[in-house]
């Protein structure tokens, strides 16, 4: 048993940085947690962590162990959820990450539905403009664009396609004419997401014809919601996925542009752990964002 003790132990440890607050999480004493750590490296014989008066950090070696027990627990975890699954609600913490603007515009609003339905999971949402790993983050779920994970211990599913589009304000286009072809666009200038390649080159088609431009920036940011307001604002023609500012298009605040052309569509996906078993927690919720989009038809909106 002190085996397992002592990696949950080190396990937390290495994740709260702090001893004494893992000993306290687990409900042992500092001395007895002192002796479990101690140990484990004298079983293993290696240095594990480094402790001085800043604190503790990880060790090369520990650094290392330390995702191997992380596996090891979390594999743990996930046999106990499957063995009591058919007795039990799925329960537990859901990390998911995803954008600002996706997270605004469609998770929050569902979550009330969600745990109405399964009022044992506490949702934890991780709102960033970048992909985080998700075993190092710890994360369930994130939901991004990109179809290709580098891990290959991550599955991605798609959830839905849309395209990016030209969209301006009416006070904006007043101002400044509304373009009538691709070599227009560039007296024009454009709000741009930075975490997109190359942001400022756009490739279109209409169909058997394509174009490729460069254009000038009013602004550049890594927050759609941002780069929205600014359209809203006035200051530029929008480059944006039809799924983040549909709402916009159909009240009429944004007007699209150039509709005849088309820019490259994308997907967005779910991404998440390979398992054996997947954890109920992590099933439960796709497949109720699967449903909420075909129940809504989103997807057939946005392309």
């Amino acid at each position: 048993m002190d085996k397992w003790n002592q990696i949950e132990l080190f396990v937390l440890t290495a994740e709260l940085g702090n001893l004494t607050k893992s000993a306290e999480t687990l409900g042992i004493s500092k001395a007895t947690a002192t002796r479990l750590l101690t140990a484990l490296e004298k079983r293993l014989n290696a240095r594990l962590i480094e402790r001085n008066t800043r604190g503790l950090s990880l060790t090369e070696v520990g650094n290392l162990f330390y995702f191997k027990c992380k596996d090891i627990l979390d594999d743990l975890k996930e046999a106990e959820s499957a063995a009591s699954e058919t007795s039990n609600e799925p329960t537990g913490t859901l990390r998911i990450t995803s954008s600002s603007s996706f997270c605004i515009q469609y998770i929050t609003p569902t979550l009330s539905l969600f745990q109405k339905s399964y009022p044992k999971i506490d949702v934890e949402l991780v709102s960033v403009n970048k992909y985080l790993d998700l075993i190092e983050s710890g994360i369930d779920i994130a939901i991004r664009t990109r179809e290709f994970e580098p891990n290959n211990n991550i599955t991605v599913r798609k959830l839905a396609q849309t395209r990016r589009i030209l969209a301006a304000s009416p006070a904006y286009l007043e101002k400044n004419g509304v373009p009538k072809s691709i070599e227009e666009l560039q007296e024009h200038k454009f709000l741009l997401y930075t975490y997109i390649h190359k942001p400022d080159v756009l490739h279109f088609t209409r169909g058997d014809e394509s174009q490729m431009i460069k254009v000038k920036s009013a602004l550049k940011a890594n927050d759609g919601l941002i780069l929205k307001s600014a359209a809203l604002d006035g200051l530029g023609i929008l480059i944006q996925a039809s799924s983040l500012i549909h709402s916009e298009v159909e009240s009429g605040t944004l007007i699209p542009i150039l509709s005849e052309w088309e820019l490259p569509t994308f997907s967005i996906n779910f991404a998440y752990r390979n398992r054996t078993h997947l954890p109920a927690k992590v099933r439960v919720f796709i497949d109720f964002m699967v449903e909420q989009f075909k129940h809504s038809e989103i997807e057939r909106k946005w392309i």
